[in-house]
């Protein structure tokens, strides 16, 4: 239950070159719960870039409970004295993304979602989860997934239409993942895996066929970055099969070290067993590594065919495609330069960042929802759920109003404008003449 919500601030402009309004962010304000001693209060990372740290204790894997109530006072001052526009909640997990949804209406401010997990629907917990985002999707103005399978995912666990889910995939900044400057030998070939080591990411199947990949190829050696729960069967694989010369492990890896773990390797081995999107594997070949992946989720969707070799998620079959790799690099027939210059083209943080603002030009052109009809949504969630969450929306809208007596909108310190968004645009385009 990583918690995170973003407000948006936004202004409307005219822009000549298509005559038609357009959306211009002029700040993005980022609400995460506090990580003491260090990440607290308020800190700005770039100017337009503001960080509020909110006092909630973390229990387990950097999450916190729930704090329906006990945010809105926070969440009311934050949004009135940054003047946001838009809330923008991310993670179908993050109980303050869905928080941020609920208490934004009482402030009249439009509402985004964005998915980037794919969940089940028989086990007990994705039928409860599913239910929560069901409830805090109800009301969202729009809602954006990773690919067109996370999004077929979405619509059916939260029971929205489809025409309110837009599709915009991730993107990952190209430099820091350029491919080593002089190829690797071929005599021998490292197969690179860096993921979280748990169950879904497919950590499993690893340890099924890492020893049989090392026994039919005996030039092949695994470089295997991560930590979680099953980094001890895989260290129980390597004793047994005595592969320690073979198989290394590295722990936890930075992400500023992830680059440079990667083009240690010549491929790159993905055995999820489930994948919204894979940024993973979008970062390896962009390193220049040849991809093996399990077919899932919206794994297919992320690479062209001859940078990808799939297989099922089936011990047999991976081997299959690790075996194809093999072949591909033993040959010559993959060329990192290429690869990466390629990715260059496919994935920008500046398409998505257009793609997104399109979504949120979208949203403010609608009617926002009334009370009323927010309440007649969250009663059809179910004949014992919609009643329980119609009861937490009153409260919510009670102590909202109770907020609104006790703590006047008159008394709350507002931030004016701190930087100047054309002059900002100027210094990062290397154009500032006034140096000031």
């Amino acid at each position: 239950m990583r918690k995170r919500s973003t407000g948006v601030r936004s202004i409307q402009s005219s822009e000549n070159h298509n005559e038609k309004t357009k959306i211009n962010i002029a700040q993005v304000i980022v609400v995460t719960h506090s990580h003491p001693p260090d990440r607290v209060g308020i800190r700005w990372l770039i100017p337009g870039l503001k960080v509020y740290y909110i006092p909630f204790k973390t229990i387990a894997s950097s999450a916190t409970l729930p704090n329906y109530f006990a945010f809105l006072p926070y969440f009311r001052t934050i949004m009135l004295r940054e003047h946001i526009n838009i809330v923008h909640g991310h993670g179908g997990l993050s109980s303050l993304a869905q928080e941020g949804i609920l208490h934004a209406h009482h402030l009249g401010i439009r509402t985004v979602f964005t998915d980037h997990s794919l969940f089940g629907f028989s086990d007990a917990a994705s039928i409860l989860t599913n239910k929560l985002l069901e409830v805090a999707l109800k009301n969202v103005d729009g809602v954006i997934c990773v690919s067109y399978t996370s999004r077929e995912n979405t619509v059916l666990r939260a029971v929205i239409p489809p025409t309110l889910v837009y599709v915009i995939p991730n993107a990952i900044i190209a430099g820091q993942f350029r491919p080593r400057e002089t190829p690797l030998a071929i005599d021998i070939i490292t197969i690179v895996v860096i993921s979280r080591l748990a169950y879904r990411k497919g950590i499993d199947l690893l340890v099924a066929t890492a020893p049989r990949i090392c026994e039919r190829f005996p030039n092949v050696r695994f470089l295997i970055g991560g930590d979680g729960p099953k980094l001890i069967e895989l260290l129980q694989m390597r004793e047994k099969y005595r592969l320690q010369d073979r198989i290394i492990i590295l722990g936890p890896v930075k992400p500023t070290d992830v680059r440079n773990v990667l083009i240690q390797g010549s491929i790159f081995l993905n055995s999820s067993l489930t994948e919204a999107f894979g940024t993973a594997i979008l970062e390896a070949a962009c390193a220049g590594l040849y991809v093996v992946s399990t077919r899932v989720g919206g794994a297919p969707e992320v690479l062209p065919e001859d940078m990808i070799s799939f297989a099922k998620p089936e011990e047999d079959d991976v081997i299959r495609a690790v075996a194809e790799a093999i072949d591909i690099i033993s040959k010559g027939r993959h060329d990192p330069i290429a690869a990466h210059e390629r990715i260059k083209g496919f994935y920008h943080w500046g398409q998505i960042a257009d793609r997104t603002e399109v979504v949120y030009e979208s949203i403010l052109k609608t009617e926002p929802t009334d009370l009323w009809n927010r309440m007649q949504r969250t009663l059809t969630v179910g004949p014992c759920a919609g009643p329980i969450y119609l009861g937490v929306l009153i409260v919510d809208c009670i102590f909202f109003m109770i907020l609104e007596y006790f703590m006047p909108r008159e008394v709350i310190d507002y931030v004016l404008n701190e930087w100047d968004l054309q002059r900002f645009r100027k210094v990062v385009g290397g154009q500032l003449v006034d140096r000031r």
